[in-house]
């Protein structure tokens, strides 16, 4: 009689059962310390593999997949999962333990002081660490043979429990009573630390909250309780006032990173693996451009701002003499260059990297005063270690390949200055998931110690490792400090040193009138600074003189207003834009030059009879960053789209001809009326 065949489930579970007896055996060779630490490091790596292959195997399996009924099929699957991600978090962990000194993230930072309390407690933790083990040998194990095998990573410096409740405020915190134990997955410096309760709830539990070891003595602890609540009551209340004075809420970035340190990602598991190199960590900025919406984006910083009273606009004024938008002086308006980044180091291998780039904005050593701007570095292999900016090429220099860029800040802080962070966005070839590092950072102050402003010339700045909110932080490509022997091993270790040269320089008149029209703050490129007056005129035009009063609120009817800050989210829209309208300058005579109406009627012709029909074609895909598929889609349909169109004109003589929206010939999306609208209760800032 032939074997009977086994069901996809069962196959799974034989895998697990497996991944589960090598992982064992793993443990206790690390605790024998039979054989070198790299091989342990190398077996742990391959475990890692198979349980993140297991698991991505098993989280596809349906009902539907067995060969025969089974009985409870989604409650074993559960507890497949269930053992799956023990047995990962185990070898995760344990992999953090046995790498090479140097990668760390988020998920393996553990302060000064932490380390101190666990070197002083480390002897009581040695009576309670047999309990301990047996229960987590238990959750591991899921219905297999116990085994008294201490794991590394599952010590009684893991195990806190609650000196008083705290009800969770935002997403992502856990809700904890008082004398629940709970074990501490991960822990930070900023005193949030992720932990995980009895019932496999997770979340981030404030350090002030917790006591080391798994029992809370109730005589002796009700004093130390209220000391710990009233320190950190008066610490939130301190820390409250202080970011009041600052203008921002108790948790103005900190939910973002609150929320970043429950998630384990891509970054975790390479870092863990050593192939993350030293001084790199998550992307700051680019978690703030994705978890915060449009707050640190272009598109929202372009909108009108209104005032205290929220019955006029505090930077955007008509003059009424001439009709144009009032000159805005500002505290600070500078212009700048990316030149290029040297000593930068790469990522280990197990990933592709789909871009490097700089993120900037403007930055007091606390907080973003402005929105985030990106601008993408080219790339040679043959020097891994350099990245340039602004390419020579023949025609329009794509704007996410500009570093030509202008800063406008009216903030009054004398730590005002441009923050700049290197990053790489990655897939990993193994499993596909994406990420973003921040490969270093550096920060250029704008002023001297005297208040100044910082004379035009070309400034060479160390890219110091870890974030901005972390201080000396080396970067792999930094060498031991000490004192060279001569002169030219200094030479050569300033050589070494990971830097990032920026130029400031002066605008030209014209460009400095144009500047001062914008936003009271911005960060952009400049070469999209005309493009950016003539929206600003037009929103003028709009607010301040076609509305029956100041005080009415009405929908606008004005494609233009309603979908131009999207393309500041879109480079390659933009781009359509400024070719477009580099087309219609070169027909121009001067005097139409220098005519505003005769400019502002042209500029909205064009913008309608190019990048307004693309932003609503079916054919163009959806934008997403750094996917070379998706941007060479792109970029074949817009260039396609503005040759088809700029044929049509040519037949017709007309430009902005609204024929070519019903043109059977050419697709177009089902009309909505949010194309039109221009809400300013919505959009204003």
């Amino acid at each position: 009689m032939p074997p009977k065949r086994k069901g996809p489930l069962q196959l799974v579970q034989r895998e697990v059962d497996e991944i589960k007896k090598q992982v064992d055996s793993l443990l206790k060779d690390v605790q024998s310390q039979a054989g070198s630490t790299e091989e342990a490091f190398r077996r742990c790596q391959e475990l890692q593999m198979s349980a993140e292959k297991a698991l991505n195997t098993l989280k596809k399996l349906t009902k539907a997949d067995e060969l025969a009924p089974v009985g409870n099929y989604d409650q074993r699957k559960q507890e497949e999962e269930r053992r799956l991600q023990n047995i990962l978090e185990l070898v995760n962990t344990l992999s953090l333990e046995l790498s090479p000194p140097g990668p760390s993230t988020a998920a393996g930072d553990v302060s000064k002081e932490d380390t101190e309390v666990e070197d002083d407690d480390e002897d009581d933790d040695e009576e309670s660490s047999d309990d301990d083990d047996d229960d987590d040998d238990d959750e591991a194990n899921d219905g297999d043979e116990k085994q008294a095998v201490k794991s590394p990573s599952q010590s009684d410096s893991h195990i806190y429990t609650a000196l008083s409740d705290f009800k969770g405020e935002q997403e992502g915190d856990l809700s904890v009573q008082r004398g629940e134990v709970l074990r501490i997955i991960r822990k930070t410096a900023d005193g949030w630390w992720l932990a995980e309760d009895a019932k496999g709830n997770r979340g981030v539990v404030p350090k002030t909250y917790l006591k080391l070891g798994s029992g809370v003595d109730d005589e002796e602890d009700d004093g130390d309780d209220d000391d710990e609540d009233e320190e950190s009551e008066s610490d939130g209340d301190e820390l409250a006032d202080d970011q009041e004075k600052q203008g921002t809420s108790p948790h103005s970035n900190w939910s973002t990173v609150k929320k970043a340190l429950t998630e384990i990602d891509a970054t975790d598991v390479l870092s863990a693996m050593g192939a993350i190199p030293s001084g790199f960590r998550p992307s700051t900025l680019n978690k703030l451009l994705v978890e915060e919406g449009i707050t640190y984006r272009a598109s929202h910083y372009i909108q009108p701002e209104l005032s205290q009273s929220q019955l006029s606009f505090s930077d955007l004024f008509l003059d009424p003499d001439t009709g144009r938008v009032r000159a805005r002086q500002v505290r600070t308006c500078v212009c700048f260059s990316l030149w290029s980044c040297r000593m930068i180091p790469t990522p280990g291998v197990g990933v592709q990297v789909l871009s490097r780039h700089i993120r900037l904005c403007a930055f007091d050593g606390t907080q973003v005063l402005s929105n985030i701007h990106t601008v993408r570095a080219s790339y040679n292999s043959k020097s891994p270690k350099t990245w340039n900016f602004s390419p020579r090429m023949t025609g329009i220099l794509p704007a996410l390949l500009d570093g030509d860029c202008f800063l406008r800040c009216n903030s009054a802080s004398p730590d005002l200055g441009i923050l700049f962070e290197l990053g790489v966005t990655f897939i990993r070839n193994s499993t596909g998931e994406r990420g973003d590092l921040s490969c270093g950072w550096t920060f250029l102050k704008l002023t001297d110690d005297a208040g100044n402003p910082l004379p035009n010339r070309t400034y060479e700045l160390p890219v110091n490792g870890g974030t901005p909110y972390e201080k000396d932080v080396a970067m792999e490509a930094s060498v031991t400090r000490g004192t060279p022997a001569g002169v030219f091993q200094q030479m050569l270790q300033a050589r070494r040193q990971p830097k990032l040269i920026v130029k400031l320089k002066s605008a030209n008149s014209r460009t400095r009138t144009q500047l001062s029209l914008l936003p009271d703050t911005l960060l952009h490129s400049l070469s999209c600074v005309h493009l950016l007056a003539l929206h600003r005129q037009l929103l003028a035009d709009a607010l301040l003189m076609d509305r029956p009063t100041m005080q009415d609120a009405d929908l606008i009817c004005s494609p233009v207003l309603s979908t131009f800050p999207v393309l500041l989210d879109q480079p390659d829209l933009l781009d359509a834009l400024r070719t477009a309208w580099l087309g219609a300058e070169t027909s121009m005579s001067r005097a139409q030059k220098r005519d505003l109406s005769y400019l502002k009627q042209e500029f909205v012709k064009v913008y309608i009879s190019s990048v307004y029909f693309l932003l609503h074609s079916p054919l163009l895909p959806c934008h997403r960053w750094a996917d070379p598929p998706s941007e060479e889609q792109r970029a074949r349909v817009i260039y396609t789209t503005l040759d088809a169109l700029k044929n049509t004109q040519s037949n017709t003589g007309k430009c902005g001809s609204p024929e070519v929206f019903v043109d059977p010939e050419r697709q177009h999306l089902a009309f909505d009326i949010t194309e039109l609208t221009f809400d300013l209760l919505h959009v204003a800032r």
